[in-house]
Protein backbone atom coordinates (compact mmCIF):
# COMPACT_ATOMS: atom_id res chain seq x y z
CA UNK A 1 0.00 0.00 0.00
CA UNK A 2 1.48 3.27 -0.95
CA UNK A 3 2.42 5.73 1.99
CA UNK A 4 -0.28 7.91 2.85
CA UNK A 5 -2.97 5.83 1.53
CA UNK A 6 -5.15 4.11 3.66
CA UNK A 7 -2.67 4.46 7.52
CA UNK A 8 -1.58 7.16 8.94
CA UNK A 9 1.73 8.95 8.18
CA UNK A 10 4.22 8.31 10.38
CA UNK A 11 4.61 10.94 13.08
CA UNK A 12 0.92 11.91 12.10
CA UNK A 13 -0.95 12.15 15.97
CA UNK A 14 -4.42 11.19 15.88
CA UNK A 15 -7.07 13.81 17.46
CA UNK A 16 -9.46 12.76 20.16
CA UNK A 17 -12.35 14.54 20.51
CA UNK A 18 -13.30 15.52 23.87
CA UNK A 19 -16.69 15.95 25.60
CA UNK A 20 -17.90 19.24 26.93
CA UNK A 21 -16.54 20.30 29.91
CA UNK A 22 -18.95 23.46 30.57
CA UNK A 23 -22.59 23.78 31.43
CA UNK A 24 -24.55 26.47 31.15
CA UNK A 25 -27.97 26.71 33.04
CA UNK A 26 -31.00 29.01 32.51
CA UNK A 27 -33.01 28.48 35.49
CA UNK A 28 -36.77 28.22 36.26
CA UNK A 29 -39.46 30.87 36.87
CA UNK A 30 -38.08 32.75 39.76
CA UNK A 31 -34.65 32.77 36.94
CA UNK A 32 -32.03 34.51 40.11
CA UNK A 33 -30.08 31.43 39.65
CA UNK A 34 -29.82 31.00 43.61
CA UNK A 35 -31.27 27.67 44.00
CA UNK A 36 -28.67 25.91 42.51
CA UNK A 37 -25.66 25.14 44.81
CA UNK A 38 -26.24 21.66 45.75
CA UNK A 39 -26.57 20.91 42.04
CA UNK A 40 -23.55 22.64 40.54
CA UNK A 41 -21.56 20.95 43.22
CA UNK A 42 -22.29 17.75 42.32
CA UNK A 43 -21.75 18.31 38.86
CA UNK A 44 -18.29 19.78 39.93
CA UNK A 45 -18.06 16.41 41.54
CA UNK A 46 -18.38 14.65 37.58
CA UNK A 47 -15.53 17.23 36.22
CA UNK A 48 -18.36 19.84 34.55
CA UNK A 49 -18.52 22.94 36.02
CA UNK A 50 -21.62 25.02 35.27
CA UNK A 51 -22.51 28.95 34.78
CA UNK A 52 -26.05 29.96 35.72
CA UNK A 53 -27.29 32.48 33.34
CA UNK A 54 -29.24 34.89 35.94
CA UNK A 55 -32.25 36.85 34.21
CA UNK A 56 -32.90 40.20 35.37
CA UNK A 57 -35.03 40.89 38.44
CA UNK A 58 -36.48 44.23 37.97
CA UNK A 59 -37.07 44.26 34.20
CA UNK A 60 -40.62 42.64 33.09
CA UNK A 61 -39.86 41.11 30.27
CA UNK A 62 -40.81 37.69 27.99
CA UNK A 63 -39.43 35.16 25.74
CA UNK A 64 -37.79 37.56 23.11
CA UNK A 65 -35.62 39.83 25.70
CA UNK A 66 -34.58 36.90 27.45
CA UNK A 67 -33.67 35.04 24.30
CA UNK A 68 -31.07 38.28 23.70
CA UNK A 69 -29.97 38.80 27.27
CA UNK A 70 -28.95 34.60 27.05
CA UNK A 71 -27.35 34.66 23.67
CA UNK A 72 -25.04 37.80 24.64
CA UNK A 73 -23.63 35.33 27.88
CA UNK A 74 -23.29 32.09 26.31
CA UNK A 75 -19.66 31.28 25.59
CA UNK A 76 -17.60 31.93 22.55
CA UNK A 77 -14.33 29.87 23.47
CA UNK A 78 -15.43 26.66 24.57
CA UNK A 79 -17.73 23.87 23.76
CA UNK A 80 -20.41 23.40 25.98
CA UNK A 81 -23.70 22.05 26.57
CA UNK A 82 -26.94 23.96 27.47
CA UNK A 83 -29.48 23.11 30.35
CA UNK A 84 -33.02 24.24 30.32
CA UNK A 85 -35.45 24.46 33.56
CA UNK A 86 -38.88 24.39 33.64
CA UNK A 87 -39.88 27.84 32.48
CA UNK A 88 -36.22 28.11 30.47
CA UNK A 89 -36.95 25.00 28.20
CA UNK A 90 -38.74 26.98 25.64
CA UNK A 91 -36.04 29.38 25.38
CA UNK A 92 -33.33 26.58 25.52
CA UNK A 93 -34.98 25.34 22.46
CA UNK A 94 -35.18 29.15 20.76
CA UNK A 95 -31.26 29.07 21.65
CA UNK A 96 -30.59 25.46 20.35
CA UNK A 97 -32.62 25.79 17.10
CA UNK A 98 -30.22 28.90 16.15
CA UNK A 99 -27.24 26.37 16.42
CA UNK A 100 -24.97 28.35 18.45
CA UNK A 101 -21.39 27.78 17.17
CA UNK A 102 -19.69 26.14 20.30
CA UNK A 103 -23.60 24.03 21.45
CA UNK A 104 -22.91 20.35 21.72
CA UNK A 105 -25.92 19.22 23.42
CA UNK A 106 -29.43 20.26 25.00
CA UNK A 107 -30.37 19.15 28.53
CA UNK A 108 -34.30 19.96 29.31
CA UNK A 109 -35.43 19.85 32.91
CA UNK A 110 -38.70 19.27 34.20
CA UNK A 111 -40.06 21.50 31.35
CA UNK A 112 -42.48 21.80 27.88
CA UNK A 113 -42.07 23.15 24.11
CA UNK A 114 -46.08 23.91 24.30
CA UNK A 115 -47.12 25.23 27.36
CA UNK A 116 -49.45 22.66 29.15
CA UNK A 117 -51.72 25.40 29.84
CA UNK A 118 -52.31 27.01 26.34
CA UNK A 119 -55.66 26.50 25.76
CA UNK A 120 -56.03 29.15 28.60
CA UNK A 121 -53.90 31.68 26.72
CA UNK A 122 -56.91 33.98 26.40
CA UNK A 123 -56.69 34.31 29.82
CA UNK A 124 -53.51 35.61 30.06
CA UNK A 125 -54.44 39.44 30.72
CA UNK A 126 -55.95 38.09 33.75
CA UNK A 127 -52.18 36.86 35.39
CA UNK A 128 -51.07 40.57 35.01
CA UNK A 129 -53.42 41.30 38.04
CA UNK A 130 -52.62 38.05 39.48
CA UNK A 131 -51.61 38.27 43.57
CA UNK A 132 -48.39 35.95 43.30
CA UNK A 133 -47.01 37.48 46.52
CA UNK A 134 -50.16 36.13 48.38
CA UNK A 135 -49.62 32.06 47.46
CA UNK A 136 -49.22 30.72 50.62
CA UNK A 137 -45.23 28.76 50.96
CA UNK A 138 -47.22 25.22 51.93
CA UNK A 139 -49.15 25.49 48.84
CA UNK A 140 -45.86 26.10 46.41
CA UNK A 141 -44.23 23.55 48.34
CA UNK A 142 -46.78 20.90 47.92
CA UNK A 143 -46.84 21.99 43.99
CA UNK A 144 -43.06 22.66 43.50
CA UNK A 145 -41.29 20.21 46.31
CA UNK A 146 -43.69 17.72 47.10
CA UNK A 147 -42.72 14.70 49.75
CA UNK A 148 -38.70 16.50 49.42
CA UNK A 149 -40.18 19.43 51.00
CA UNK A 150 -37.63 20.64 53.67
CA UNK A 151 -36.89 23.75 55.61
CA UNK A 152 -34.09 24.70 53.65
CA UNK A 153 -35.25 24.06 50.23
CA UNK A 154 -38.39 26.00 51.32
CA UNK A 155 -36.37 28.82 52.23
CA UNK A 156 -34.16 28.48 49.46
CA UNK A 157 -37.01 28.51 47.40
CA UNK A 158 -39.10 31.84 49.58
CA UNK A 159 -35.26 33.64 49.02
CA UNK A 160 -35.78 33.38 45.46
CA UNK A 161 -38.94 34.21 45.13
CA UNK A 162 -38.51 37.33 47.30
CA UNK A 163 -35.41 39.24 44.84
CA UNK A 164 -37.71 38.84 41.93
CA UNK A 165 -40.62 41.87 41.40
CA UNK A 166 -44.13 40.45 41.49
CA UNK A 167 -44.46 42.62 37.85
CA UNK A 168 -41.56 40.17 36.71
CA UNK A 169 -42.97 37.30 38.25
CA UNK A 170 -46.59 37.65 36.35
CA UNK A 171 -45.14 38.84 32.86
CA UNK A 172 -42.77 35.45 32.84
CA UNK A 173 -45.93 33.39 33.79
CA UNK A 174 -47.95 35.12 31.29
CA UNK A 175 -44.81 33.97 28.89
CA UNK A 176 -45.29 30.71 30.04
CA UNK A 177 -48.96 30.09 29.25
CA UNK A 178 -48.80 31.28 26.09
CA UNK A 179 -45.41 29.89 24.65
CA UNK A 180 -45.35 27.37 21.70
CA UNK A 181 -42.16 26.31 20.17
CA UNK A 182 -42.84 23.14 19.07
CA UNK A 183 -41.38 23.66 15.73
CA UNK A 184 -37.80 24.39 17.36
CA UNK A 185 -38.38 21.03 18.96
CA UNK A 186 -38.55 19.09 15.78
CA UNK A 187 -36.06 20.82 14.21
CA UNK A 188 -33.55 20.46 16.41
CA UNK A 189 -30.60 17.85 15.49
CA UNK A 190 -27.92 17.82 18.32
CA UNK A 191 -28.28 15.04 21.15
CA UNK A 192 -30.87 16.34 23.65
CA UNK A 193 -31.55 14.76 27.37
CA UNK A 194 -34.73 14.79 28.53
CA UNK A 195 -35.28 14.59 32.50
CA UNK A 196 -38.48 13.89 33.55
CA UNK A 197 -39.99 13.63 36.70
CA UNK A 198 -41.96 11.17 38.31
CA UNK A 199 -43.91 12.74 40.72
CA UNK A 200 -43.89 16.37 38.89
CA UNK A 201 -47.03 18.42 40.26
CA UNK A 202 -47.11 21.41 37.99
CA UNK A 203 -46.56 19.65 34.55
CA UNK A 204 -48.69 16.89 33.71
CA UNK A 205 -47.07 13.78 32.50
CA UNK A 206 -48.60 13.76 28.87
CA UNK A 207 -46.91 17.00 28.65
CA UNK A 208 -43.19 15.64 29.38
CA UNK A 209 -44.29 12.64 27.02
CA UNK A 210 -45.29 15.33 24.18
CA UNK A 211 -41.69 17.04 24.21
CA UNK A 212 -39.95 14.03 24.42
CA UNK A 213 -42.13 12.62 21.15
CA UNK A 214 -40.86 15.82 19.61
CA UNK A 215 -37.60 15.59 19.70
CA UNK A 216 -35.76 13.96 16.82
CA UNK A 217 -32.68 12.93 18.79
CA UNK A 218 -33.05 12.73 21.98
CA UNK A 219 -32.77 10.48 25.00
CA UNK A 220 -35.37 10.37 28.03
CA UNK A 221 -34.62 9.76 31.64
CA UNK A 222 -37.25 9.81 34.27
CA UNK A 223 -36.46 10.37 38.10
CA UNK A 224 -38.29 10.32 41.04
CA UNK A 225 -38.82 13.89 42.18
CA UNK A 226 -40.66 16.48 42.20
CA UNK A 227 -41.01 19.56 39.54
CA UNK A 228 -38.01 21.09 41.44
CA UNK A 229 -35.83 18.49 40.42
CA UNK A 230 -32.09 19.68 40.57
CA UNK A 231 -32.67 21.21 43.54
CA UNK A 232 -34.52 17.97 45.51
CA UNK A 233 -32.64 15.33 43.58
CA UNK A 234 -29.05 17.29 42.77
CA UNK A 235 -27.08 13.96 42.81
CA UNK A 236 -29.45 11.96 40.65
CA UNK A 237 -30.23 14.95 37.94
CA UNK A 238 -26.35 15.48 37.86
CA UNK A 239 -25.34 11.41 37.20
CA UNK A 240 -27.57 11.67 34.72
CA UNK A 241 -26.93 14.48 33.43
CA UNK A 242 -23.19 13.52 32.91
CA UNK A 243 -24.04 10.26 31.52
CA UNK A 244 -25.45 12.41 28.63
CA UNK A 245 -22.11 14.71 28.69
CA UNK A 246 -20.12 11.86 28.33
CA UNK A 247 -21.44 10.67 25.18
CA UNK A 248 -20.88 13.44 23.04
CA UNK A 249 -17.22 12.90 23.14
Amino acid sequence: MPEGEGAPRQGARRVHARRPARLVLLPGLDAAGTQHGAFTAAMQRHGIDTTVIAYPVDRAVGYDVLADIVQAALPGDEDYVLLGESFSGPLALRLAAARPARLRGLVLSTTFARSPWYAWRRLQSLLYWAPVRMLPMGALSWLLLGRWSSAALRDALRAALSRVQADVLRTRAVAALGVDVGACAAALRIPTLCLHAVDDRLLPSRCQRHLSALLPAQNTVWLDGPHLLLQARPDAAAEAIATFIATLS
